[in-house]
């Protein structure tokens, strides 16, 4: 009996076989890897976002190095120099407006929960409650807000304005602990913080004193037939980084001042410390700007709710300007982060991993997103030269019929 030739496989084509014993302990193996790999990870955390930060930092010595190179310093001489030279210069002027934002800090700390009382009572004023729904009643505050005829008075009771007060100041500071617990939980104690300090400063000299050796040991692990593409992400991952953290540190120091100024012109309450905090928070993009605005509105409303619509006008002009004018200049040839995949990932990594996860989100987005751009710009050349192949053949397709005549 003949066998039909098409059901015979074809000998060039290869056979597919099932999963073997040994590809189904691989894998399974591989997966158990990978878990245990995650599970490592979460666990150290916040490690790994302190060598993160070291790396960012270290980045930036090392183009400071590679200048002070160029004068026959040594590369681990002239990282010291410049992690230690920052820090000194940071302490003294720290050291030199220590007692101004001492003094304004206790202001900011004495006038807060008034602040927050006025705006309560100017939203009650017209209406809006929504206050109460987000501040914790307490028992102060609803004795203060009770008909007179429900209020229980003891002999020494307090005025009505006074409980008011002190009913906003436990609100105050139960959302307060709340939120340091939750978003500052990785600071146990303050050995834990030096530690973490100085582990910062140390990395950050020896990645900017080396870079060159942990990028070997990094290449180490790539294929032969892929360092070449991976030294090009590497070197572009360094450069997006190192220049985002210049635009940082440039837009703390001059949004700092312009607040500082314009709050002083305003005569606004601890304008030096609100100053202060405008700038610090300047570092956390999107998120840190609308954090450090919400004080100095509050310490508006002190005076009047006008000041405080003035402030918060002037905080909106200024991150305005900010990102219209100096993150543009400043960033002129790097790479522009889209706003909802920021806000995307500062929400997400700070839901997951609390302040730490706020604070290296925009850079660990940066430097995530640099090989995916890579990655299109390469098959966006690929796409372009298949469209132009495309229509190369089209062309020449007509030609040839035009050239054949038409069919009788």
């Amino acid at each position: 009996m003949a066998t039909d030739p098409t059901l015979l496989p074809d000998p060039l084509t290869p056979m597919r076989r099932g999963w073997r014993s040994a590809d189904i302990a691989r894998a399974a193996l591989v997966a158990l890897a990978v878990w245990f790999g995650m599970q490592l990870l979460w666990s150290v955390s916040s490690l790994v976002f302190l060598v993160f930060l070291a790396t960012l930092f270290g980045l930036a010595v090392g183009r400071g190095v590679d200048y002070l190179e160029r004068w026959r310093i040594r590369r681990g001489v002239g990282a010291a120099l410049i992690v230690f030279g920052t820090l000194g210069s940071i302490g003294g002027v720290l050291a030199w407006t220590a007692p101004t934002l001492i003094e304004q800090g206790a202001v900011l700390r004495q006038e807060f929960p008034a602040a927050i009382g006025k705006v309560q009572q100017w939203l009650d004023s017209r209406g809006g409650g929504w206050m109460k729904a987000i501040l914790p009643t307490t028992p102060a505050a609803d004795s203060a807000q009770a008909p007179p005829s429900q209020a229980v008075a003891p002999p020494d009771a307090v005025s009505p304005s006074q409980a008011a007060s002190q009913a906003v100041k436990d609100r105050w500071s139960t959302i307060t602990s709340t939120a340091a617990k939750y978003l500052f939980s990785f600071v146990t104690n303050t050995l834990a913080v030096i530690t973490a300090f100085v582990l910062l400063v140390f990395l950050a000299i020896y990645i900017g004193a080396e870079p060159h050796v942990y990028r070997g040991w990094l290449l180490a692990a790539v294929p032969a037939s892929s360092r070449a593409q991976a030294r090009l992400i590497m070197a572009e991952v360094a450069t997006v980084l190192r220049k985002w953290l210049v635009t940082q540190l440039i837009a703390m120091v001059v949004i700092g001042s312009v607040c500082t100024v314009a709050l002083l012109l305003l005569d606004v309450k601890a304008a030096f410390a609100l100053g202060f905090i405008a700038g610090l928070m300047e570092f956390i993009p999107t998120v840190g700007p609308v954090l450090s605005a919400v004080p100095a509105v509050l310490m508006g409303f002190v005076d009047s709710p006008e000041k405080a619509l003035a402030v918060a006008a002037l905080y909106w002009g200024i991150q305005f300007l900010e990102n219209n004018l100096l993150i543009p200049y400043l960033m002129r040839g790097g790479m522009d982060l889209p706003p909802a995949i920021t806000l995307l990932a500062q929400t997400l990594m700070t839901l997951v991993f609390g302040f730490l996860g706020l604070m290296v989100a925009v850079p660990l987005t940066a430097a995530v997103l640099v090989p995916l751009r890579m990655v299109a710009e390469r098959e966006n050349v690929r796409e372009k030269v298949l469209v132009r192949e495309e229509k190369r053949q089209q062309m020449e397709e007509d030609e040839a019929n035009a050239e054949k005549g038409p069919v009788a």
